[in-house]
């Protein structure tokens, strides 16, 4: 048996599902041992998020009912990259809609966002945050804005228990706060 991984061959790619932004695709692979099957891809543009912290160091978040799990999360402000628009600007833009706050924005790096999907997250943190303005939800947004400890966001990053786990820790260890 072989047990070496490597990539495997595309044969056909078609969309299966589209609706708003979301789109699904059905690909078909050839396996390395030669065999065909299926998968489904969400097909996603590249995203944003930031871990935003006050000047005092209390975490900014959006909390918000979200309908897969169907209850409230917390989750750090962040959504898609709109085409021809830079990352940064994306992060800056929602950290601003979704809280009112701006900061001192940085890129820490990138990371994927599951298996079976084609989204590359982007990864920021913003420092020195300052509510400069209300918060700016759209038609099918309903978000309260909480501002939590250090210690209080550990816990809950460490739960598991929000969206965007990823982007928590790596800027915690961006910011040594780990």
């Amino acid at each position: 048996m072989n047990t070496i991984a490597q990539d495997w061959q595309e044969l056909s790619r078609e969309e299966a599902f589209k609706k708003y932004s979301r789109r699904i695709e059905k690909v078909i692979f050839k396996l390395p041992n030669g065999k065909e099957t299926d998968f489904y891809i969400k097909k996603e543009g590249p995203a944003a998020g930031v871990l935003a912290l006050t000047s005092d160091n209390q975490v900014i978040i959006a909390k918000q009912y979200r309908p897969g799990p169907k209850k409230v999360l917390m989750e750090l402000p962040g959504g898609f990259v709109d085409p021809n628009e830079a990352p940064e600007v994306t992060m800056k833009r929602e950290l601003l809609e979704e809280t009112g706050y701006e900061g001192d924005v940085k890129l820490i790096t990138t990371c994927l966002d599951d298996a079976y999907s084609t989204m590359e997250r982007y990864c920021f943190v913003a420092t020195n945050c300052r509510k400069i303005k209300e918060i700016e939800n759209g038609e099918n947004e309903f978000t309260e804005l909480v501002l939590i400890s250090l210690e209080e966001f550990k816990k809950i990053l460490r739960s598991g228990q929000m969206t965007d786990v990823e982007v928590g820790f790596l800027g915690l260890d961006f910011l040594k706060l780990l």
